[in-house]
């Protein structure tokens, strides 16, 4: 499987294109979705005709990441799947969004892994560390070297993209590397003694993962938009069913090509929120425990790292109300 790139730049370039969006023609709702574990889970309610029984048409089109955010600021989608660092960066470059769910947090999946005999992420000062700059696992090593009492300054980034990452961490030239599943998962499998130092479940909210909507689609079609947040939920509560579980793993498994039973690590380093715990993210505000507080954060990091060059009015691209009406 490849949980593919949740990248945080965009090859944009289909942008101005969005008035002219797919919301004009009306019927289905056209979404957006790639391979990240809590964006495959939408493919229950697709199985199950949970949307017919709702009473909303929508039409999911399935996408490598970086290729459907492109095909939203195309104008050719109502909404699309992507971390909130992504709506933030997809917005810059000129297709706004609004965030009206936050289907999972990464809880683990995101991962610093160290080369043998590396064991934590102090060990990594004066060293070399394989991460692809101004991405997810840039701000991942970041914020463990601040909980270290590092800073960028105290380590030597080596940008790799991120589909090399276990081949650099196997070539012995850096202590460590950034990457996320199935990369770091590879990287650990290729390099024996290798170990995980800092993830994404240290430090949850850092990327959030959500249904981003244009904003003209919002608008015009907002009682849709309700009946999609309610499916949602009745996905949520189908995979963490004990009861249902296992059956929601094999749809989502069968999606992507690999056997439930290694589905199943995927979906345990992806934290899918139910309503109240997401509920209590959509509040206002500092850190990673509000979408607000990790958002901002996000722009701050966008913008040391030149990813785009002015700041984004984070309030805008957060609408919690469909949830909050549930």
């Amino acid at each position: 499987m490849k949980i593919s790139v949740r990248r945080m730049f965009g090859a944009l370039a289909g942008a101005m294109l969005l008035g002219a969006s797919a919301l004009a023609s009306a019927e289905p709702l056209k979404i957006g979705y790639s391979d990240w574990p809590g964006w495959v889970a939408w493919e229950v309610a697709i199985e199950k005709q949970w949307f017919k029984e709702a009473g909303v048409e929508v039409k999911f089109e399935w996408f490598d990441y970086v290729a459907s955010m492109d095909a939203f600021a195309a104008g050719q989608l109502d909404a699309v799947t992507m971390t909130n660092g992504d709506a933030l960066v997809t917005g810059a470059t000129g297709a706004k969004s609004v965030m009206i769910i936050i289907n999972d947090y990464s809880n683990g999946n995101d991962m610093i892994v160290g080369a043998p005999g590396v064991e934590s992420i102090a060990d990594l000062k004066g060293r070399k560390v394989g991460v692809e700059i101004g991405f997810v696992d840039h701000l991942l090593l970041l914020n463990g070297l601040a909980k270290a009492g590092l800073t960028e300054a105290d380590v030597e980034l080596v940008n790799v993209p991120t589909n090399e990452t276990p081949q650099v961490l196997a070539s012995g030239d850096v202590a460590a590397i950034g990457a996320w599943q199935p990369n770091s998962g590879m990287a650990l499998k290729l390099v024996a003694g290798s170990s995980p130092i800092y993830t994404s479940a240290d430090e949850p909210g850092l990327i959030y993962d959500v249904l981003a909507v244009s904003p003209e689609s919002l608008s015009a079609r907002r009682d849709e938009w309700r009946k999609v947040v309610d499916v949602w939920y009745r996905v949520v509560d189908y995979i963490l069913d004990p009861e249902t579980h296992a059956d929601a793993v094999r749809i989502m498994a069968s999606r992507v090509g690999v056997s439930p039973a290694e589905y199943e690590s995927f979906i345990n380093g992806t934290r899918i929120l139910t309503l109240d715990e997401a509920k209590q993210f959509f509040v206002k505000g500092e850190g990673f425990g509000s979408l607000y507080g990790s958002s901002k954060i996000v722009d701050e990091f966008n913008l040391a790292n030149d990813v785009y060059k002015d700041a984004q009015d984070v309030d805008a691209y957060i609408d919690g109300s469909l949830t909050n009406a549930r």
